[in-house]
């Protein structure tokens, strides 16, 4: 809601003692210019450069915007920026606490600071994933009829979470994790401007990689962090935030992994042969030093899906899509609940039983190919669907499976060259014994039918 005498006292407060707020808070940006990251929505003319007055003007006026964007990666901020920079009437709303009396009390403000003022209301609804499709609903009509400008923030995917009648009535603009860069930036800012710390201290470059990874793309977490190790230091009489500071004072240890070096496919590397071996403990110890380091869930995800087909195969034929359905939900979730999907998956790969007859198969057709072991096409099997192709002979004496019982016609459908050939070896692990069984006698089958006619 609108600052109350209490909110607008704690506000004077904080301008005149800026030690009294956090360090987070102390270095919001006050200008879109000085924002973290998101480069791709701060060009001119975009929506964000209309709310705060930038631009013609005109008809054609801003327009309700929705950023979707993980926790930390600044539409708290945006929204910040622009209270202070736009010359409009400007509230503040949270899903967590508002409900439709609240949101109906800001919409009749705005009319009433429109008719009478000719006043624009900016209205910032933080979490709006969080109200229910009534309280969803009372917004239609300020939005539609532009009595507010709606800013509203979602940590979920506002295609599920948002009635679409309000979607359609608003941008949707996607905010992106932020870098290691954007948050070095930000924290060595931090560390040297009269808002932040003053150059009252230095961090050890072994500590900002701490930092950094601690920070996990959140650029609140990477200030908080910073502001702690800061005061450690103080304390201690230190002007330099060592490593072994910032570890006591965030109470976290250094993981040993370099996200651009061999720690990263090290580590890789030994959370797939763990899942391989079934060693699910093991697995889940790789899984876990690599969330904690940072890593990108979705390469995770990637590494996960190739071991399911490389190492379990139709040993486990729904190994895949439980580890493509992780790949989709990370992708959609991200971090910190996308751990729990990753070990989902991890712990159902590794106690999976295994089989790799997929990864050989593909393997020896390949290299019989780079061979040159090939041949023609056989004419039955050729496309007989244009003109002349019956001439030719293609398509003369092929038999349609469905034509015939069980499905399987005996006919040959090798290249003459490799007629026999098998580069499938099923196991008798899991479900691939069922595999196993079938393809013998798929293979006599059709064995009996020779090279087939024409």
């Amino acid at each position: 809601m609108e600052p109350d005498l209490f909110t607008a006292a704690a506000e004077d407060r904080q301008e005149k003692d800026p030690s009294s707020s956090p360090l987070a808070v102390r270095m919001r940006p006050r200008t879109l210019d000085e924002v973290v990251g998101q480069q791709h929505l701060l060009k001119p003319g975009w929506p964000l450069r209309r709310l705060v007055g930038e631009g013609g003007g005109g008809p054609a006026g801003p327009s309700s915007v929705f950023l979707w964007g993980p926790p930390g990666i600044g539409k708290t901020t945006l929204a910040y920026v622009v209270s202070k920079a736009t010359n409009k009437r400007f509230v503040e709303l949270s899903a967590i606490t508002a409900g439709v009396k609240e949101v109906r009390a800001v919409i009749d403000g705005a009319r009433r600071a429109s008719g009478g003022f000719g006043k624009e209301t900016v209205l910032f609804l933080d979490e709006i994933h969080r109200f229910s499709k009534a309280q969803q609903d009372s917004l239609l009509p300020a939005v539609e009829n532009r009595w507010v400008t709606l800013i509203a923030a979602t940590t979920e995917n506002p295609y599920f979470s948002v009635i679409s009648p309000l979607l359609s009535r608003s941008l949707l603009l996607t905010l992106e994790p932020l870098t290691d860069e954007d948050l070095r930036g930000l924290v060595h800012r931090a560390l040297t401007d009269e808002r932040g710390l003053a150059g009252s201290v230095t961090l050890a470059e072994d500590a900002e990689a701490h930092l950094l990874r601690v920070a996990g793309g959140d650029a609140r977490r990477a200030l908080t962090a910073l502001e702690a190790g800061a005061g450690a230091a103080l304390d201690k009489g230190e002007a330099e935030i060592t490593l072994t500071t910032l570890e006591e004072s965030v109470d976290r240890a250094a993981v040993a992994y370099d996200r651009a070096g061999d720690q990263h496919y090290d580590v890789a590397s030994a959370l797939i042969k763990s899942i391989r071996g079934s060693d699910v403990d093991a697995a889940l110890h790789y899984l876990a030093r690599m969330i904690d380091a940072g890593e990108d869930p979705r390469f995770i995800a990637r590494r996960l899906m190739i071991s399911a087909s490389e190492d379990i195969g139709l040993a486990d034929p729904t190994a895949l899509p439980t580890a493509v359905a992780a790949a989709q939900a990370v992708a959609m979730i991200g971090f910190p609940e996308a751990a729990l999907t990753l070990s989902h998956a991890t712990i159902a790969l590794a106690l999976a039983p295994k089989s790799n007859a997929a990864t050989t198969a593909i393997g020896a057709a390949l290299e019989d190919v780079r061979k040159g072991h090939a041949g023609p096409v056989p004419t039955h099997l050729r496309d007989g669907h244009y003109k002349g192709a019956a001439k030719l002979g293609h398509a003369q004496g092929y038999i349609y499976p469905h034509d015939v019982p069980g499905a399987i016609a005996a006919q040959q459908y090798a290249p003459d060259a490799l007629a026999g050939k098998r580069y499938y070896q099923p196991t008798r692990y899991g479900a691939e014994a069922r595999y196993a069984d079938v393809v013998e006698k798929v293979r006599e089958r059709l064995a009996e039918g020779g090279r087939g006619e024409g």
